[in-house]
This record gives structure tokens, C-alpha cells and sequence, in this order.
């Protein structure tokens, strides 16, 4: 059935899902897999800050490239990734995508026997990059996997488990690679080349271990992706015989404002949520909130990511009566009220309500994803790099905050942030209106196996 879209947002026309087997929910649950299994990976990567700056004896700025690598990761890799899916589909691009994230924690192994950080680099990028790949293919095709009005819903409770791979993630990190050592402190001569190098080819083959094991559940999940390619029929997927020709992509944009819009909106959610996280354990040392030490501070910054885990899993059923767009606009409306409490209170009250925050970042991303890609059809891929792409925001928006605490005092960081959450609001706000403008798609129509 198609449903003529109208309001501030008007969308191509809706599409009929096609019947599939029952192997769809195979398929979900090995997404939902990678899903937990990328958090776990990429929260390693913190612990691999510390880890680095030791063993290659880094300054904080060098460090910080393992965060950068991710990054430039989403900037670089989203508009093949997108133009790869358009071609092969997305039930074989997501297993090449889950296959690229296996090669890049296998790419650990060469770079522990060798010793060098700039490998590891290389290694964290490819990794980041197939996480790309995976998530511009999962994200959609989990929306597909059902009722189109439990989209939102679908994803939101995917996610959660990758909110939940986070969540364990510090902690696996830090047994299994900040807690362990091959050379104990004090036993290394730095003024000896070969010896400080043989150093950190010890301690290297312990980071590779976590990301070995994850490597290997990978290779398994990506062969069942794989096996299910021929198996499964997305309405995504399908394509028409006439030829179409692809806008240019101002022009597609201008045609496409809740995607347009989302983009921008993803890339001011990753900002803000990044900022948060990055400057708490410094923001709850200071007099006027906790002056904590950072070990103790670090407690708060897990509160924070477990927000949004509990976030998401509560989100995914609140989803199901209640549109993405309004709630979006309430967690932002909410997100700017906390940071507004902690800039202007002090003491725990201060403290608190900025790692409440974290609540409020639980349903954005997939709700954003989701909004952004409604009823672009044969052009999903093309939208979803895109909303992919805007993850950069994430290297951008903390950037200005570090800004802003040079110039004005960290107590005044949080403001970026919270002007970040200001335009999430207004674009909540505006898919609200946009599904009061639109007609009820037709609870009957075909789905594809999933609630």
C-alpha cells in the first residue's frame, strides 16, 4: 500500500514489505549479536587509551588517535559503504561488514608481534570501518524486520544490547588488559632500544587477546549472514526494472528534509553524548559539583552509559504507544533541563543531574536513524550513509567543549552540549507535526515476521 506523504516532511511513498521465511529472526538474532559484541569492542577501545599512552610511552594528544581512528572511520567509509549495499543488498553487505570488523581485531595479532601503535591504528580503523558497514546495513534492516509502526521499537531493544556490550565492556577491559602486564613495573631499562622494544611486544600480545575472541565469534555470525543471503527478501532490497537516476545530493536533500534534518540531528546527538562522557570525570572533580578524585569519578561515568542501557530497554516498549518524534523532543527537552540544573546548582544535585543525561541519550540514536530513513525506499542505502556519516560528530562537538572550558572554565562546557540538544528538540518537534500530517499506514499490511 502507498500513502501520499504531506507536512514539513514529505516523504516518497511508503512501500509494501515482501513476505520472507521465517529465517528473518536468525537474521535478527545475529545482528543483535554484533550488536553487543560492536559495543564490547569499541568500548575497549578506552581502555586501550591508557594502555597505548604506557607502552608507547604517548603523549595525550597521541593517545587520542585511537579515538580519532574510530571516527575518521565514519567520515571515510559511509559513502562506499552506502553505494556497496545499494549494489549487493543488505543482508550480504552486512555480513561483509561484520567480516571487515573481524579482520580489523585480527589485524591485532600482526600488530602485537611487531610492536608498533601505528599498526594498531590500522587495525582499530579497519575494525572501526566494518562497524560502519555493519551498522549502515543492520540499522535499516532491523526497521524492515516487522509492523512499519514498531520500527522505532525494534531498534531501540537491538540497540540496547549493544548499550550493553558498553556496559561490560570497561570491565572486561580492564581484566584483561589493564589489570594484566608481562613486564612488571620498574623492570624495563628505557635506556635500552631492544629491550623497551621487546617490551612492548610483550605487553602488546596481551592486548590482542579480547580482540582475538571477539574476531572469532564474528567470523561465525558473519558465515550465518552469509548463508541467509539467498534466504531472505527485504523490501529494501527490492528494485524496480526502469532505470532511475540518482539527484545530485544538495538537490536530494532538498527533496528529503527529515533526512536532511536527521543528519544533522545525529551528528549534534553523537556530539553532545561524547562531550558528556568526556569531560564527567573531570566536571565531578570540580569544588562546585563533587571535587572528586578521577578513580572515583570514574563510578559516575559507568552510571552514565548504564542509563542509557536501562534507557533502551524501557525506550523499546514506551516506542510502541508513543511516536519517535515526541518522544525524542521529551529526552531532549529533558537532557537540556539536567544540564541546565547541574550548569546552575551545585554539590550532588550538580553531579547527578549530568550523569542523568545519560538516560536521556537512550533512545536518540535509533530513534534519529529511524525518523531519518522512513520512506526513502530503493534509496535507503543512500540515506543511511549518510546518517552513518554524521557520526563524525562525535570528533566535532567535543572539540568546541574543550573550547569553551580553555576559554570560559569547564564548569560552562556542558553549555555545548546542551545547545546540541536544542536542535535534537526542534527536530522531534517537527516529526511530530510531520506524522499529524501524514495518514495512518494500514495496520494489515504484510510484514516480515518479526513484532
Amino acid at each position: 500500500m502507498q500513502v501520499s506523504n504531506s507536512g514539513p516532511f514529505a516523504a516518497p511513498a511508503a512501500t509494501t514489505p515482501l513476505s520472507t521465511p521465517v529465517s528473518t529472526g536468525v537474521l535478527a538474532g545475529a545482528i543483535t549479536t554484533v550488536y553487543f559484541t560492536g559495543g564490547v569492542a569499541t568500548v575497549l577501545v578506552d581502555t586501550l587509551v591508557p594502555k597505548f599512552k604506557s607502552l608507547f610511552d604517548l603523549s595525550y594528544t597521541q593517545a587520542m588517535l585511537t579515538q580519532f581512528s574510530f571516527f575518521l572511520a565514519y567520515l571515510v567509509v559511509s559513502g562506499p559503504a552506502g553505494m556497496i549495499t545499494a549494489r549487493i543488498g543488505f543482508v550480504k553487505a552486512a555480513a561483509l561488514g561484520i567480516a571487515t570488523m573481524a579482520a580489523g581485531c585480527l589485524l591485532f595479532a600482526p600488530a602485537a608481534l611487531i610492536g608498533s601503535y601505528w599498526a594498531f591504528l590500522v587495525a582499530l580503523f579497519v575494525l572501526s570501518g566494518g562497524t560502519n558497514i555493519f551498522q549502515l546495513c543492520a540499522n535499516p534492516i532491523m526497521t524492515s524486520l516487522g509492523k512499519p509502526e514498531r520500527a522505532h521499537s525494534r531498534l531501540t531493544l537491538g540497540l540496547a544490547f549493544n548499550s550493553l556490550g558498553t556496559a561490560v565492556a570497561p570491565l572486561i577491559g580492564a581484566a584483561t588488559i589493564l589489570a594484566v602486564s608481562a613486564i612488571p613495573a620498574g623492570k624495563i631499562d628505557h635506556h635500552d632500544a631492544a629491550a623497551v622494544h621487546a617490551a612492548q611486544v610483550a605487553e602488546a600480545q596481551i592486548v590482542q587477546r579480547p580482540f582475538l575472541a571477539i574476531a572469532a565469534l564474528l567470523v561465525l555470525v558473519a558465515a550465518i549472514c552469509w548463508a541467509l543471503r539467498g534466504k531472505i527478501r527485504l523490501p529494501l532490497d527490492r528494485t524496480e526494472k526502469t532505470k532511475r537516476t540518482s539527484q545530485p545530493l544538495i538537490a536530494w536533500l532538498q527533496g528529503n528534509p527529515k533526512l536532511a534534518l536527521g543528519v544533522a540531528a545525529m551528528f549534534l546527538y553523537v556530539g553532545a553524548e561524547v562531550s558528556i562522557g568526556s569531560i564527567l570525570i573531570n566536571y565531578l572533580g570540580l569544588p562546585k559539583t563533587l571535587g572528586m578524585a578521577e578513580a572515583s569519578a570514574a563510578g559516575f561515568v559507568a552510571l552514565y552509559w548504564l542509563g542509557a542501557l536501562a534507557g533502551r530497554f524501557v525506550g523499546s516498549f514506551v516506542l510502541r504507544v508513543v511516536s519517535g518524534g515526541r518522544l525524542l523532543a521529551i529526552h531532549a527537552g529533558v537532557a537540556m533541563v539536567l544540564i541546565a540544573c547541574s550548569l546552575t546548582l551545585t554539590g550532588s544535585i550538580s553531579a547527578g543531574a549530568l550523569v542523568a543525561v545519560g538516560l536521556c541519550n537512550s533512545i536518540m540514536f535509533p530513534t534519529i536513524f529511524t525518523l531519518s530513513i522512513e520512506g526513502l525506499g530503493e534509496e535507503t542505502p543512500r540515506g543511511s550513509a549518510l546518517v552513518c556519516m554524521a557520526i563524525v560528530g562525535g570528533a566535532v562537538v567535543p572539540l568546541l567543549s574543550g573550547l569553551v572550558a580553555d576559554a570560559a572554565g569547564l564548569e560552562l562546557a556542558p553549555i555545548v552540549p546542551m545547545a546540541c540538544y536544542f536542535g535534537i528538540l526542534l527536530y522531534g518537534m517537527l516529526a511530530m507535526r510531520d506524522r499529524a500530517a501524514t495518514p495512518r499506514i494500514d495496520a494489515e499490511v504484510p510484514a516480515i515476521g518479526l513484532n
